[in-house]
Parts: structure tokens; sequence; C-alpha cells
């Protein structure tokens, strides 16, 4: 069975992109386009990993982060993708940080790393 991915990003095309890069590599993905629709989606399933920006409106990348913990669910990796090279680092957990734009290969060796295929 295919791992799966949230990606949670407020910028469609890059939701677009990384659907389509893993996709392409065998994972299942879930998109949010911000951390209340991220929750929403973490109420029916849960995910492999989550990729996860940091400045998003509603709920912000951290204030996620905290509420996943609060909720128990604070065990699932997550991959920052951010735009913001002094912001990546505000999750602490992130099993790396990545700086907008990213090395697709770079990405998907991260994601190996961490969940397989």
């Amino acid at each position: 069975m295919a791992k799966t991915i949230l990606i949670i990003d407020d910028d469609a095309a890059i939701r677009q992109f990384l659907d389509m890069l893993l996709r392409d590599n065998g994972y299942e993905t879930l998109q949010a386009g911000d951390g209340a629709q991220a929750l929403a989606v973490l109420e029916t399933r849960t995910p492999d990993l989550i990729t996860l920006d940091i400045e998003m409106p509603e709920v912000t990348g951290p204030k996620l982060n905290r509420l996943l913990t609060k909720q128990g669910k604070g065990a699932i990796p997550i991959v920052v993708i951010t735009g913001h090279t002094g912001l990546k680092y505000v999750i602490p957990k992130a099993v790396a940080s990545l700086t907008k734009p990213f090395d697709r290969n770079e990405l998907l060796s991260i994601v190996r790393e961490t969940i397989g295929t």
C-alpha cells in the first residue's frame, strides 16, 4: 500500500507541483491550503508524512505543529518547505527544512529516508 503524504501550503501551484512529484514517485497525497483545512483532513486520515509551509492564513505552520502535538499526532514526520530562510527552523522536530525553490531530488531523498517508498 502506498505511503500517504499530506501537503499543506497556501500556494496552489506549490501544492500541485508537490502532488505531481510525489504521486509520480509512488506516494498517495492529500492536500490542504492552510492549517485549518489540514486539521479537517487529519480528523479522518493520518498521513505517513506532512510537508508544511510556515506562513499561511488562518492557522500557521508553527500553530498547526503545536495543535498536532496537543492532539497526540506529534509523531507524524514533518518536512518544512518555506519561502523564508529565517523561518525554516521554527518547527524544531522537523525531519528536514527546505527553502523554496527547493531541489526536487533532495525532497524525494528526504521522503524516502523518512518513510520509505
